[in-house]
């Protein structure tokens, strides 16, 4: 008798394990089409998502942007998704140069027209007396980080610069005192005297606190810890767009940019990749920085400057209107570095 039972309560249970393994299939098979949609999604140009955000419900899109874009940042770093803007080129890359192919040179407005080049050895300023922060600043970081980051020294005003802001002028304004060239990579790679430089007044801009120590602050940690792994030097261009008129630091005239952008450049082999990003004061504090990628192209009509002024057209012509759906892949190994970055 007992057998029986014993049999009988083996069948009774099976239409339940059935049904459990069932909704775990169909489970799992939704979770997987959400994240490929999500990631699609996520993909296409920034301007074609909020189009479609406008348009549909919040109910359909944003559950397509919560998983698109965690999904994205890894299949990306993984070089599984997305695309590069990359040209082959016949000419070496000027390891060690601050710039990658000259200086940014002013076009037009919205480009403040007082800028003066400051050299800082490794890195240089764009600044701009009138402004009273930098148009822009260029810098290089070679792959090697040879030197153990002394603590953070203090801001201090510069006297080489005209117009320098005090080191205490951003005191109660709601704004941090923003790198440019970040103390990072800068620290890391050019030793402690070069990192005091990036605490300059005159490599300091006005920024939100969520760009600052957020999205900025990753692309920032990318591109001296990851990219430089997998790609070697790196060179960046960062800078703002101000607006005649604009806000000012309060109590002050220092002016406050309505958005920051950075060009970032590598050449490994004869390969050149590119891709520059627009971020908005307002940014939230965990946006994922690949929904801000723009064409340099497009960067360069909002700003009124020329990047990579140098380049050749051949070169410069396609690398500049491509328009890449992803930030670049990193090492396998440094994936789960990368998210640790974007939620720290």
């Amino acid at each position: 008798m007992s057998r029986k039972k014993g049999k009988r309560g083996k069948k009774g249970s099976s239409p339940l394990r059935k049904l459990s393994l069932k909704i775990g299939f169909v489970s799992l098979f939704l979770f997987v089409a959400l994240a490929f949609a999500g990631s699609w999604f996520v993909h296409h140009p920034r301007r074609w998502i909020e189009t479609q955000t406008n348009r549909f419900p919040a109910l359909v899109t944003a559950p397509l942007m919560w998983i698109g874009n965690p999904v994205a940042d890894v299949t990306d770093a993984l070089g599984l998704t997305g695309h590069d803007a990359v040209y082959e080129y016949d000419i070496e890359a000027p390891s060690g140069s601050i710039a990658f192919a000259g200086f940014p040179k002013r076009t037009g407005n919205p480009a403040p027209d007082d800028i003066v080049v400051l050299e800082r050895g490794c890195f240089a300023v764009g600044w701009s007396p009138k402004l009273r922060h930098p148009a822009w600043v260029a810098y290089h970081v070679p792959p090697e980080a040879k030197f153990t980051e002394e603590n953070r020294p203090g801001f201090t005003k510069d006297k080489q610069a005209a117009n320098s802001p005090a080191a205490t002028s951003y005191g109660r304004s709601g704004y941090d005192r923003g790198h440019m060239a970040p103390n990072h990579a800068i620290a890391s790679r050019f030793g402690a005297d070069a990192q005091k430089q990036t605490f300059l007044m005159s490599n300091i801009a006005p920024q939100s606190p969520s760009l600052n120590r957020g999205v900025w602050r990753e692309i920032e940690h990318r591109i001296a810890d990851l990219w430089t792994a997998k790609w070697g030097e790196i060179w960046v261009i960062a800078g703002c767009i101000s607006e005649k008129g604009g806000e000012t630091v309060s109590g002050t005239d220092i002016d406050v940019p309505r958005k920051f952008y950075q060009v970032v450049v590598a050449q490994k082999g004869m390969d050149v990749r590119a891709f520059a990003v627009l971020i908005e004061q307002e940014v939230h504090g965990r946006a994922w920085p690949a929904r801000y990628l723009i064409s340099i192209d497009e960067l360069e009509e909002l700003t009124g400057m020329d990047f990579l002024p140098e380049l050749p057209d051949f070169i410069q012509s396609p690398l500049e209107s491509e328009l890449p759906s992803r930030l670049w892949p990193i090492r396998p190994a440094d994936v789960f570095r990368q998210l640790s970055t974007h939620y720290m």
